[in-house]
């Protein structure tokens, strides 16, 4: 990627975990069409399904990040939110039964930080949960983020007791100085130090979250950041640009503009770091992913069973995301839904025995054509358009890309090559028809690269 295309494509555009996305919602759906919604796609006795649990809280408030977080010392929080999370459980149970007996193929833990809970209330969650569903095939895949700095071999080895299997480090840089500016200095014996334990108890996948565009980060301080990272060679790496979007986390107002790195600075620290990767025996899973190629995340790609959801990508297609926990997302074939995102009106609504709806989303017939093609698109980085779409149209929206060598056309199929694989999200947006009918009047997202 040259400097010239990086100026030429870094632009808002919406990262496609959900079509339409999340600004674009609109008919929230009532209780009963969405637990219906569910069932559908629950449907014959095989079908698998996924749980996401979002675990909020935080001891300290890390400037960069942009997920929903309760930031407090206090761990006397840990038991009651446990205690809310399992009756939202019970809710979905008792209005959709399948839920018990459709195997569950994914359980991810995310936040915040989910090793804020202890051993034991990790204990207290999860077993509750694991004992009264179906994990059927040996095909059951648990993960969770961890922190380094706030997790330990006794939490590791309850979850791994339990089936987990993947486990993801929030690394973000190596340097001292970006980690003081981004609030969150964290050693690299720490990362080291929760690698290595992860593999000796068995885990199989160890994934590291970076960061380009940080502030204060140089070419110098990403090459030591890289060459630590392939020093502890994780199975997978997902390589972030900083989503700057301080309408949404005043937090980021914390450190200046001028400190992020810009333009072509910025475009080189990307290039950095993806050509490192592929040089160390990395595959471009596309989209700032990159994982060893007998890892699942890689294999899946390789037999295009590669899925993108509202977890990112995962290695099965499920058609149901069951989302728990304060601002957790959930979907089904036909229909979005999220949480309320203010813990104390989640708590309240959870105790007087409701799932806490803040809003979601009725799919179209366009929407459902329009979600399929996105879907493989992102995941295949092609996708066959037979006559879903006015091609005249799409290759006129995407004239300049195939003129800079990034996708091509091959009859009906749209084709991302591999120069262009930094633009998934670019490209994904000709095929956006709802954000093409009504473009963002305010800031919506974050820049592509």
């Amino acid at each position: 990627m040259s400097s010239e295309l990086f100026k030429k494509y870094d632009v808002q555009a919406p990262r496609y975990t959900s079509y339409p996305t999340v600004p674009y919602w609109s008919e929230t759906p009532s209780w009963e069409q969405w637990t219906q919604a569910i069932k559908a796609g629950l449907g014959p006795t095989d079908a698998g399904w996924s749980i996401y649990m979002h675990i909020p809280f935080c001891e300290t408030l890390c400037s960069f990040c942009g997920c929903n977080t309760v930031i407090t010392k206090s761990h006397k929080k840990e038991h009651p939110y446990v205690e809310r999370l399992l009756k939202e459980w019970q809710i979905y149970k008792s209005a959709v039964a399948e839920f018990g007996s459709r195997p569950m193929r994914q359980l991810h833990l995310g936040g915040g930080t989910p090793t804020f809970l202890s051993a034991d209330n990790l204990k207290a969650l999860l077993e509750p949960v694991l004992s009264s569903v179906s994990l059927e095939n040996g095909e059951f895949e648990g993960s969770i983020e961890v922190d380094p700095r706030r997790t330990n071999r006794e939490q590791l080895q309850a979850l791994y007791d339990m089936g987990f299997r993947r486990v993801s480090l929030g690394v973000q840089d190596f340097n001292v100085e970006v980690q003081r500016l981004i609030n969150r200095i964290q050693t690299f014996e720490e990362n080291k130090s929760i690698t290595e334990m992860a593999r000796e108890i068995g885990y199989t996948s160890v994934n590291f979250d970076l960061i380009y565009g940080l502030p204060q980060q140089t070419p110098e301080r990403m090459q030591i950041t890289l060459e630590k990272t392939l020093e502890l060679r994780p199975d997978r790496v997902a390589f972030y640009s900083l989503a700057v979007v301080p309408w949404i986390k005043p937090a980021q107002r914390l450190f200046k503009i001028e400190d992020l790195p810009q333009g072509e600075d910025k475009y080189h620290l990307y290039e950095m770091g993806r050509e490192v990767f592929l040089e160390a025996g990395y595959e471009d899973i596309g989209l700032d992913h990159f994982a060893l190629s007998d890892e699942k995340l890689a294999v899946a790609r390789a037999q295009s069973k590669l899925h993108r959801n509202f977890m990112g990508y995962t290695e099965h297609r499920t058609e149901v995301l069951l989302g728990l926990g304060v601002s957790a997302i959930s979907e089904a074939p036909t229909c979005f839904h999220q949480n309320k995102k203010e813990l104390p009106v989640y708590e309240r609504e959870i105790d007087g025995g409701s799932v806490p709806t803040l809003r979601g989303h009725l799919l179209s017939e366009e929407d459902l054509a329009v979600r399929e093609q996105i879907l493989q698109f992102m995941t295949r980085a092609e996708v066959d358009l037979e006559s879903q779409v006015d091609f005249t149209v799409l290759q006129e929206r995407l004239a300049p890309m195939v003129a800079d060598g990034l996708v091509r056309f091959e009859g009906n199929r749209m084709i991302q090559t591999q120069k262009g694989l930094p633009f998934l999200r670019n490209s994904a947006m000709a095929l956006d028809k709802r954000l093409l009918a009504k473009s963002p009047d305010q800031s919506m997202f974050s820049k592509s690269l």
